[in-house]
């Protein structure tokens, strides 16, 4: 692909992609480490809701220091304060050391909420906003697709075989070797710009989101989508083991078989997005896969949820491509690690508010009715899109900066 000659991009889309794999492990690891330590699905859903608790909390401000700040310094300093937090978790052997995992969660997504909003910024900074914008997010989520397609069967193989520890001393190499790539991208890129109104800049961000349309929109849509996948993330393991009657590990299968439906999904992104508008396409891919999100919920077997967990992939992938190429392509370049992290704080609300919510529908209404109403939830998010976001292509024309009031 041309987008690979551009030696920039090539060093980011690298390092993403050995990071990915440590952390795809780490995603089939820590639910089985936490159930297994305290046989319990609210642990588990705690666990997902602290990793989303720093982005919602700090979020905000952290995308106002990376506007002015090197993009590619913040990246691999946040790497290696992931890698000292995952390697933390080793000494979290026993149920009574459960704390140590909810510590370190805390901390490395302390790092990610750093390192998310400066990727997603870096992106356009290294390859412009038009064509080779929406090829660079297409090519990112086909490798994570294919990371994603191989890491969890490979973690839950690594689980049952040279277990926990072994898993998260790999996550922490992907860290460190990641960490490394992205500083060679620091030596080429120019210094940003400082910017004035330090003190309102979170603010100024969230005054421009508000007064756009086409992003509040998006914004809004995909929280409500989020929120109901989160609560089905969050219950996925007591689905595996109390319904499938499967071992825990089994979950490494559905996520690979989710990869195996972004890979696809990935690879037609681009295309697709040639055959409906942005809100048309949104809308089609989130009643898409709220459809197949039925299908995982009520599967027989396995097989038969590994099968959905794929149909859920390819038209996941093409919503998610096509909403964060739209967010890149409308936000002002001076304003872009901002924006991006307040819709990570949206992502990370949506985790807290699906993790939590999810147990305690268990709990009332049982595991099967719990899911079938969170699968539900996630069709809601297409009359949101239709009424929320604009139809018409001049939406998408990226518009200047507002002055700071």
């Amino acid at each position: 692909m041309t987008i690979l000659r551009n030696r920039d991009f090539r060093l980011l889309w690298t390092s993403n992609a050995i990071s990915g794999i440590g952390s795809w492990l780490l995603i089939v690891a820590l639910p089985v480490q936490v159930f297994a330590l305290t046989g319990s699905a609210a642990a588990t859903g705690l666990t997902l809701a602290l990793e989303a608790l720093p982005a919602l909390m700090i979020g905000p401000w952290a995308g106002a220091v990376l506007d002015r700040w090197n993009l590619s310094r913040a990246m691999w300093l946040a790497d290696l304060a992931g890698a000292a937090a995952v390697a933390s978790i080793l000494l979290a052997d026993r149920p009574e050391r459960v704390w140590i995992v909810y510590v370190a969660v805390l901390a490395e997504n302390l790092a990610t909420t750093v390192f998310r909003p400066a990727a997603r910024a870096l992106t356009p900074t290294v390859v412009g906003t038009g064509e080779e914008l929406a090829a660079a997010n297409s090519l990112t989520a086909f490798s994570g697709s294919v990371i994603r397609l191989a890491a969890p069967p490979l973690g839950a193989v690594l689980l049952a075989g040279p277990g926990i520890h072994f898993v998260l001393a790999v996550d922490v190499l992907s860290y460190l070797l990641s960490a490394a790539i992205i500083a060679a991208v620091s030596r080429r890129l120019p210094r940003r710009p400082e910017t004035s109104d330090e003190a309102h800049g979170a603010l100024h961000g969230l005054r421009y989101l508000r007064e756009s349309k086409i992003l509040r929109g998006i914004l809004a849509g995909n929280g409500v989508f989020l929120t109901a996948n989160a609560g089905l993330t969050a219950l996925l393991v007591p689905l595996i083991v109390q319904r499938l009657h499967a071992p825990g590990y089994a979950i490494g299968y559905l996520i690979s078989g989710l990869g195996a439906g972004f890979l696809l999904g990935a690879a037609i992104s681009t295309k697709a997005s040639t055959w409906l508008s942005v809100r048309n396409l949104l809308i089609v891919t989130q009643v898409a896969t709220a459809a197949a999100f039925f299908a995982l919920v009520n599967a027989r077997n396995v097989h038969q949820a590994v099968l959905a967990a794929g149909l859920i992939g390819v038209p996941g992938s093409i919503l998610l491509i096509t909403a964060e190429t739209t967010v890149q392509r409308v936000t002002p370049a001076g304003m872009l690690a901002r924006i991006g992290a307040l819709f990570f704080a949206m992502d990370s609300l949506s985790v807290i508010v699906g993790a939590l919510i999810a147990p305690a529908l268990t709990t009332l209404i049982g595991l099967p009715m719990a899911l079938n109403l969170l699968a539900a939830s996630a069709l809601t998010a297409a009359p949101i899109t239709l009424l929320a976001v604009p139809a018409h292509p001049a939406a998408l024309i990226r518009p200047k900066a507002p002055e700071p009031r």
